[in-house]
């Protein structure tokens, strides 16, 4: 089959989505039918909360691929980024010869183009800084669009289309699609841009770290000259990218030299208390309910944007105070029997480490039972085998469980979860191994005790361990 040229026609009216179900792509269908597209979707996998979601705003969903749902013709089809090309809606996509594009490229035709893009990039931190810098301009009263990867508790939503002039984006290093093996990101033209940090991650579709810093290094050399870039100053990755950006440049962290500093943090449970100067002088200090040292970067992140926007800082005060954070990062799901259940995102080793770190400052004096699922395609190699140990060093208890979907990754390749269960015993560290999350569940229940605080880390939905353990506690 020949591979013709994607495009988008001048005048769409009807939408059809491959792989509706996705976080991204059901943000996006929402997204279309509220501009008053007529759309339509498919996936192999409908079911709550995105089939909810997606019916109550009308959107009509086909449960599997097949040729027939094409059949409508629409004047374009948007597909998904884990959708190959012998899929069958592909090949009669082909054969009828639709138009047809990728996420990030009708995100950006049918509401980014005329705005100013806010972009943040980076191998961690990406969606909350997304997510509060989304509030922050909402509460400006500049009513932003934003399009995140989880549901921001302000909006219960993920996405917003916006009357106001900016758009904050989350911008995925990811490829885009079959048809095109480039990172998302380079789909967007930034005013202002985040950079966070680098680091190695997605090794099915990076050899190495270098593979992922050139994706970053096409994206800087790609920032306007009149844009800023705002860049985290703690990592050595990160002041070789800045070198090669032809914009302006303003970073932040702890560096003297950085015109955004961070000069304390203190931890006083419900808030976080963040000094901070802007170049030498005192900007204020300010509250955030965000936890942990890596989110009071990700929040003067947010300040510098801000204070380039002009917004005040009375309203940028405000924001972070009323900030509510985003599902799935260090959530509470329920307290029962004095025990806490927290849901979080975390899979890298970093956002393990610093996660756990962040939680340990805010529960001094509480058991933390780290309980952790490798599901990513890269936590299911072995790439972190000799790393993760070292993540989890203020945790109490570790409980690691087997990886899923262990089948899909060379066996020569595969991450063992018993390995690092033996490492974390050598390290001096209480940790079990456990086949399966209903053999979690069950320890759990017999050596949870009250002032606990149980983190559940998963990229996935885990098998719904946190209303499974919750309803046995």
């Amino acid at each position: 089959m020949r591979l013709k040229q994607n495009r988008i026609p001048e005048k769409v009216k009807s939408i059809h989505l491959i792989a509706v179900c996705g976080t991204g792509m059901g943000a996006l269908a929402g997204m279309l039918k509220e501009a008053g597209f007529e759309v339509t979707g498919s996936d192999h996998h409908v079911y709550p909360p995105m089939s909810t979601f997606l019916s109550e705003r009308g959107i009509r969903i086909a449960e599997g691929f097949r040729p027939e749902n094409l059949s409508h013709g629409p004047d374009l089809v948007v597909v998904g980024n884990a959708v190959s090309k012998d899929n069958p809606e592909v090949v009669r996509m082909f054969e009828m010869d639709l138009p047809f594009c990728s996420l990030p490229q009708a995100l950006n035709r049918f509401f980014i183009h005329q705005k100013a893009a806010l972009t943040v990039v980076g191998t961690h931190g990406k969606t909350t800084i997304s997510a509060l810098l989304a509030w922050v301009l909402s509460m400006a009263g500049l009513d932003p669009g934003f399009m995140v990867g989880g549901i921001l508790k302000n909006f219960d939503r993920n996405y917003n289309i916006g009357t106001g002039p900016y758009f904050v984006v989350e911008g995925d290093e990811y490829d885009t699609a079959f048809f095109d093996k480039g990172p998302k990101f380079l789909h967007y033209t930034p005013s202002r841009a985040i950079l966070t940090g680098v680091e190695f991650d997605h090794a099915d579709i990076y050899r190495d770290l270098d593979h992922v810093k050139q994706a970053f290094v096409d994206f800087v050399r790609a920032m306007p000259e009149e844009a800023l870039l705002v860049a985290c100053d703690g990592a050595p990755t990160v002041r070789e990218l800045v070198a090669q950006a032809p914009c302006w440049i303003a970073t932040y962290g702890s560096g003297e030299r950085s015109p955004w500093r961070l000069e304390n943090v203190h931890f006083d449970p419900p808030w976080t208390h963040l000094e901070v100067t802007r170049r030498g002088e005192p900007f204020g200090t300010l509250k955030t309910p965000l936890i942990g040292l890596h989110n009071a970067l990700n929040a003067i992140a947010v300040i510098a944007v801000a204070d380039d926007l002009r917004i005040p800082r009375d309203v940028i005060s405000r924001a972070l105070e009323t900030f509510e954070g985003i599902k799935r990062r260090q959530e509470v799901r329920g307290i029962k029997r004095g025990i806490t259940v927290m849901d979080d995102f975390a899979h890298h080793p970093t956002e393990v480490r610093e996660t756990i770190a962040a939680i340990r400052a805010f529960y001094a004096n509480t058991r933390i039972i780290a309980v952790f699922e490798p599901r990513t395609n890269s936590s299911r190699r072995k790439v972190f085998q000799k790393v993760y140990p070292e993540s989890f060093n203020d945790a109490d208890l570790v409980c690691i469980r087997k990886p899923p979907m262990l089948e899909k990754i060379p066996a020569e390749e595969r991450f063992s979860s018993e390995e690092l269960t033996r490492d974390l015993k050598d390290r001096g560290k209480e940790a079990r191994y456990f086949p399966d999350t209903e053999a979690i569940i069950a320890y759990l229940v017999t050596v949870a005790k009250p002032d606990d605080v149980i983190l559940i880390m998963s990229n996935g939905g885990f098998d719904n361990i946190h209303e499974k353990l919750l309803k046995r506690l």
